[in-house]
């Protein structure tokens, strides 16, 4: 019953692939949806199920995943409320839908990036690997996690005007520090997704 209700927490689409190994969990930017990144899932890995969520807290009626309290200013509290909130309902997804949690890429898009990466931080071993694209640095835990094994992709754009070079070498730098094995991808783009980008996340899944 418990798992139905964590189920419950998001309105969410999943497409099952028969067959398939891995599931991507895709997390869409502020004033997305649970539809945006399903074409993008599908370009990353076609035999990959896809289970994407929409994000439960609304800015100005825009779906996001996490409060903030300014532009970057991320609500700290609430974005760990809203990690562990996540992390159950992938947990439920998994148990109801049958694919195999060992088995989970995450891949986020700006806000949707930035609960991956706080997933990573807080609950290790919940995502076996995540494409991250234009992330800011979430939260720094008390503690660095053990990401040993963990694989993560991250994409960003020279020109971003919102996620600037120091931010993203600087969640590198922590994930490394962590244990993951880290590919850094930079664009010449800003704050949206390039084909160079996407390209290179699919070589990289593969």
């Amino acid at each position: 019953m418990l798992q139905n209700s964590n189920l419950q927490k998001f309105v969410h689409h999943w497409v099952p692939v028969e067959g398939a190994e891995e599931t991507l969990l895709l997390l869409h930017g502020t004033g997305g949806d649970e539809n945006d990144l399903l074409p993008l899932g599908q370009m990353l890995n076609p035999n990959a199920n896809l289970l994407s969520p929409r994000g439960p807290v609304l800015e100005n009626g825009m779906p996001r995943f996490f409060r903030r309290l300014a532009e970057g200013v991320f609500d700290v509290p609430d974005l760990m409320q809203r990690s562990r909130e996540l992390k159950e309902f992938i947990e439920a997804a998994a148990a109801s839908y049958g694919f195999d949690a060992g088995n989970v890429t995450a891949v986020g898009f700006s806000n949707g990036a930035n609960i991956a990466g706080a997933l990573l931080l807080l609950y290790p071993g919940v995502l076996k690997s995540a494409v991250l694209l234009h992330p800011m640095v979430p939260l720094s835990p008390d503690e660095l996690p053990n990401l040993i094994g963990t694989r993560i992709f991250i994409g960003a754009g020279r020109q971003d005007p919102l996620v600037n070079t120091t931010e993203t070498n600087r969640l590198s730098s922590l994930l490394t520090q962590a244990g993951a094995e880290v590919t850094l991808f930079w664009s010449d783009g800003g704050h949206s997704l390039t084909r160079e980008e996407i390209q290179a996340a699919a070589l990289w899944l593969q």
